[in-house]
């Protein structure tokens, strides 16, 4: 499947901001079931030094400057990738959970294993017996760890509801899981929050996902928005597996994957700093569309 993606940033400063510098994880990452056919940033206005670089993570980060004056700035990431749908995972071939767990406990001269940096708190993500206890009911004794996983899954989308007034950016995971609703963000943060709680390596990922219009209406444009899920990883598959507790699903090919991290802090899609402006309004526009490129 082809995808075009059209993100828009859009700030409004009151007064005037002097000068900024931004970062932005907006790039799409090149995967084994996804590939970036093209990609272009611009920013008005215009900046005044820009760069890109790879993070701990892998992701493209893209940093700009801004020296003059400015009341408004507009951000527009446009990408185009093809994606492919993941080879079925086979069960049999899937670790029990407690293995998974074990392999990552620490050890004196254990092995090195790059999953296990997920496996620890974060700023989203903390420590707390809750976690723990909200996700036993899902970790059946011996079950493999894609099925826990998807268990874990499936109690979150049907036990929270998705409510975008009830939560801020800022909102700790702990207050989203008490609360029993929240977004996709929160969703995320809850899930791998219950998983490394439980001694298993999850991350945050970040990215869009492709929306149907009702029957006869059409595709709405800026309609849609950006998206997390999780990731989870198996050692015995040596493969991350991906979960959507907002959708109660797995990934496919109608996702499209930006950047993972430990969770949102670390890829959030725009942030910055800037001299002035002390009172700004954001509007985010996204539109994922199919492409029909044969």
């Amino acid at each position: 499947m082809h995808l075009g993606i059209t993100h828009e940033t859009r700030y409004h400063y009151q007064p005037a901001v002097g000068n900024a510098l931004h970062m932005a994880h907006m790039k799409p990452r090149d995967t084994e079931d996804q590939r970036l056919l093209s990609h272009t940033l611009s920013i008005d206005p215009e900046a005044a030094q820009w760069q890109a670089s790879l993070d701990v993570f892998g992701n493209t980060t893209q940093y700009f400057s801004l020296q003059t004056p400015h009341s408004e700035l507009v951000v527009t990431a446009r990408s185009v990738v093809q994606t492919d749908t993941s080879a079925p995972i086979e069960m049999a071939d899937s670790s029990p959970w407690e293995a998974v767990r074990a392999h990552f406990r620490y050890r004196a001269g254990g092995p090195y294993d790059p999953a296990n940096e997920f496996v620890f708190p974060s700023a989203y993500v903390p420590w707390h017996t809750d976690f723990v206890r909200y996700a036993q009911s899902a970790f059946e004794a011996d079950q493999p760890v894609f099925l826990a996983a998807q268990a874990l899954m499936n109690k979150i989308h049907q036990e929270f509801d998705y409510d975008p007034n009830s939560t801020e950016v800022n909102t700790p995971t702990l207050q989203a899981l008490g609360q029993r609703k929240g977004v996709c963000q929160d969703f995320a943060h809850i899930m791998i929050a219950c998983c490394r709680n439980l001694g298993l390596p999850a991350r945050y990922v970040s990215g869009y996902l492709l929306t149907t219009p009702p029957p006869g209406q059409p595709r709405l444009i800026g309609n849609d928005a950006t998206h997390a899920w999780v990731s989870v990883y198996d050692p015995k598959l040596a493969q991350w597996l991906d979960f959507d507790p907002t959708n109660q699903r797995l990934r496919g090919e109608d996702y499209v994957t930006v950047a993972w991290g430990r969770d949102f802090g670390d890829v959030s899609p725009m942030r910055g700093v800037i001299h002035g402006g002390a009172h700004h309004t954001l509007e985010v526009a996204v539109t994922v569309e199919p492409l029909g490129i044969e």
